[in-house]
């Protein structure tokens, strides 16, 4: 059977991860290897360092910088607190002396005689790193992290914002062409990730937010609905440090457009269950993509597995979304797969794929057109 390899988003009914927990920096590792966790387990910690401010002594004292290090009442080393007295002139007689006060708490961490200045520190900020989706801890990465075993159900997203979240999956639409509508929000919301179809609005994300709902899924987002919410437009996308007060994930891609069968039926199947759900996206060199993680028990695993088709690549039957107008965004089945490569409008030979639209209707075209869905 004719095949061929075209990427595309993961939505699968049993998948095996293996996520990786890295710290910011060195730190100390807080589980051991085939401990069971849980998406709040603390798995890692560590100290970012404080804060900094340069200080000017001798400018703010109105002295030469060789005058300084007679004027410090802080040395090198010693802790400082927020208004405490840093440096002070003699005065005359003990007339005039002017005093300079530290900037915030810390550590003064360093002098320059040349300059008259110093540096203060602000107090280590501590990080704790947790495990974000259930699962058992398969390796320890030195001092660094660990990576965590998962077996899950699993939707990969084509872009989203905000970090990573987790809470109780709530269908929203019956249906996944239905608009997510602002006025069907409620306190009754709050704390749950929400699974809605073809679009989402600025009005409904605020609303949303301020209801305290962790997390939306849906099919689509315009791009100037997007930038309302965030406050600018998007540049380089990415994503996932953003303080919003939810997390989104989009499946499909930008206007109105109805979220895939497959996917809808998929979250549908888990609705009332705890996900996790993160919408960092990076497309470029080390892609990362949204994702919503649902954890499986070993029996419901192997069921789902062994209920999947074993697909792999481009195959006829394979799910795919059209990535180029005009059909964009729509959903399809590929239902033959040339072997020979065919003329297309343009004039040059490439190897083509038939598909059948979800909506009716076949089409030909090639197979760099189309994002493969992944079981």
């Amino acid at each position: 059977m004719a095949s061929a390899y075209v990427p595309g988003l993961k939505v699968s009914s049993a998948l095996e991860l293996h996520i990786e927990r890295r710290l910011p920096l060195e730190g100390e590792i807080a589980v051991q290897v085939g401990e069971e966790v849980s998406w709040d387990t603390v798995v890692a910690r560590t100290f970012l360092p404080g804060a900094v401010e340069l200080v000017n002594v001798a400018a703010r004292l109105g002295i030469e910088p060789a005058e300084v290090e007679g004027a410090l009442l802080k040395r090198v080393g010693e802790p400082i607190k927020k208004g405490e007295a840093l440096a002070q002139t003699k005065g005359w007689w003990g007339w005039g002396k002017r005093t300079l006060v530290s900037p915030l708490e810390g550590v003064v961490e360093s002098y320059s005689a040349v300059s008259g200045s110093l540096i203060v520190r602000g107090p280590q900020r501590p990080v704790e790193l947790k495990a974000y989706a259930p699962g058992k801890v398969e390796r320890l990465l030195d001092r660094e992290g660990v990576v965590i075993a998962s077996r899950a159900a699993y939707v990969q997203g084509i872009f989203g914002i905000g970090g990573e979240t987790a809470g109780e999956l709530l269908l929203f639409t019956p249906d996944p062409r239905g608009e997510m509508a602002v006025t069907s929000l409620g306190p009754q919301h709050r704390d749950k990730i929400l699974v809605g179809g073809a679009l989402v609005s600025c009005e409904f994300l605020r609303r949303a937010a301020q209801l305290g709902v962790k997390g939306i899924v849906c099919g689509g987002i315009s791009d100037t609905e997007l930038a309302a919410f965030l406050g600018y437009d998007l540049g380089v996308a990415i994503t996932g440090s953003e303080k919003l007060g939810l997390s989104l994930v989009i499946t499909e891609g930008f206007g109105a457009m109805p979220m895939a069968y497959r996917t809808f039926q998929l979250l549908k199947r888990y609705a009332g269950r705890w996900v996790s759900l993160s919408g960092a996206t990076q497309i470029r060199a080390g892609v990362i993509r949204p994702e919503v993680i649902i954890p499986l028990g070993d029996g419901e695993f192997k069921r789902s597995r062994e209920s999947q088709a074993p697909l792999s690549g481009l195959q006829v039957g394979s799910a795919a979304r059209l990535i180029r107008q005009p059909h964009f965004g729509a959903l399809a089945q590929v239902v033959e797969l040339p072997l020979e490569p065919q003329p297309i409008p343009t004039g040059a030979k490439v190897r083509v794929a038939v598909v059948e639209l979800e909506g009716g209707g076949r089409l030909t075209l090639p197979r760099a057109n189309l994002e493969l869905i992944e079981a």
